[in-house]
């Protein structure tokens, strides 16, 4: 059996700057007040970029989603330039939501209250009775209340601070990462979206920690490389993170356990790419270099023409990214994992998770793709389905991950919880409630320009 060293460890992404952590406790009253969750909304999610739509779904003019994060709601609909703009969804007469349903297409958005129309540029066209205001025709005088959007990786991003800094430099290191894989192309193949009786940040510190993998997900050892001494744990100035595992071998965990080291899940990686598992009976990690080499010669006449773009490392390993303050993802050569949290609108011990896929569609495949809830086939329609914790799946992975958290909360309003005790792997949680902390306090971040910034 071939074992690798630190110069196969060192075939992978550079690593970003370190960072100065300052020890945070993590009370658990950060889960739980009401106060505290005032604070953040205020000092944090007013001042962050979010993700929020994805660009091919509003294709044409009038197209719009619907999105809400918190107390808020927001619109963003394709203009008749091609541009998206962003708007508050909020009728500015007397404060009713214009819109209910997630997507659509509408010449104008009209105020189901009392009829105001407003246009998809946000000007306001038709109020009823408009010579019986004291100040005038409020027509020509209002507008929707615009936000900053931009775009990046097909996604549509808002930002709700008026004198925000720009998404490419909020976004760090994250965006030369993310240019090669060409996620603005990919569709989405998956959609839930679950009611979950937890804080927000309890979802995403489970997304920034790899420490539980072993005893929630003990099957990730088949083809991940989920020991923590080959993994690389990164953390940006700008307070994202991100973590890289090597991918398409066993994992060194499995060294001495009495198990096979190719697992079914390798084998069919390996076949996939017409490999035979037999071939590397006694070198098995010698498969995520073999399955690299296979991907290279193959991939491109295959449809996936983008493999030329990117190293070896990213056409086996496995990227998780964390990007502050809700939103983790899971990044392969041919599947991308999006995990977003919101909070809850009042209740800071309730928030609404998403659990969605997305991958590429080149042309002429045929074959399901495989997303956390299972496969998928290539034409299926999909359906954004919203439910209550428990009431359905999430798919293994997000089931198990979710198992553990309703009991994680409970805990955290025990007098006898004092705060965390974390391993070095678990740094990152440290770090994101460390910026959380900075927002409130007024301090943001102070990136240094990444190296994608400062090449252009």
């Amino acid at each position: 059996m071939t074992l690798h060293t630190s110069a196969w460890y060192a075939t992978g992404p550079a690593k970003w700057p370190q960072q100065t952590l300052r020890g945070h406790t993590i009370p658990g009253y950060r889960y739980t007040s009401k106060a505290f969750a005032a604070q953040e909304w205020e000092k944090v999610w007013t001042k962050v970029w979010l993700l929020l739509g994805r660009e091919d779904e509003i294709p044409e003019a009038g197209d719009y989603q619907m999105e809400e994060v918190g107390p808020e709601s927001f619109i963003m609909v394709r203009q008749h330039d091609g541009a998206i703009k962003a708007y508050y969804n909020v009728c500015l007469h007397r404060g009713a939501r214009l819109i209910f349903n997630e997507v659509g297409t509408a010449d104008a958005f009209t105020c189901p209250y009392h009829g105001w129309r407003w246009e998809i540029d946000g000007s306001l066209t038709h109020a009823q009775d408009a010579e019986d205001f004291p100040e005038g025709d409020p027509c020509g005088k209002l507008t929707l209340t615009e936000i900053r959007c931009e775009t990046f990786a097909g996604f549509v991003w808002v930002n709700m601070d008026p004198d925000c800094v720009s998404l490419r430099e909020y976004l760090g290191p994250v965006w030369g990462d993310w240019q090669p894989y060409q996620i603005h192309t990919w569709k989405r193949y998956l959609a839930l979206t679950a009611n979950v009786p937890v804080n927000w940040k309890v979802i995403l510190d489970n997304f920034n920690e790899s420490y539980h993998l072993p005893a929630v997900h003990p099957q990730a050892d088949a083809t991940v490389e989920e020991n923590y001494r080959w993994t690389q744990f990164d953390m940006a100035d700008e307070g994202h993170n991100r973590m890289w595992m090597q991918s398409g071998s066993p994992s060194h965990r499995l060294i001495g356990s009495g198990q096979p080291l190719i697992k079914p899940a390798l084998e069919g990686a390996l076949r996939a790419w017409e490999l035979d598992p037999a071939d590397f009976e006694g070198r098995e990690f010698e498969t995520r270099e073999a399955l690299q080499q296979a991907k290279r010669r193959l991939g491109p006449a295959r449809g996936y023409t983008y493999f030329n773009d990117l190293r070896d490392h990213q056409l086996t390993d496995t990227y998780h990214y964390f990007l502050f303050p809700n939103f983790a993802v899971s990044i392969w050569a041919e599947g991308f994992h999006f995990l977003r949290a919101r909070p809850h609108p009042t209740d800071p011990e309730q928030c609404v998770f998403d659990n969605w896929w997305y991958a590429p569609a080149p042309e002429g495949v045929t074959t399901p793709v495989m997303t956390a809830a299972g496969p998928v086939e290539r034409d299926a329609e999909v359906e954004h389905v919203v439910f209550n914790f428990g009431e359905q799946s999430l798919g293994e992975p997000i089931d198990q991950d979710m198992a553990v958290t309703p009991g994680q909360q409970l805990g955290f309003r025990s007098r006898a919880y004092k705060g965390v005790y974390l391993a070095k792997q678990e740094h990152r949680i440290r770090r994101f409630h460390e910026v959380i902390d900075d927002y409130i306090e007024g301090r943001r971040p102070a990136p240094r320009r990444s190296e994608a910034i400062a090449a252009e």
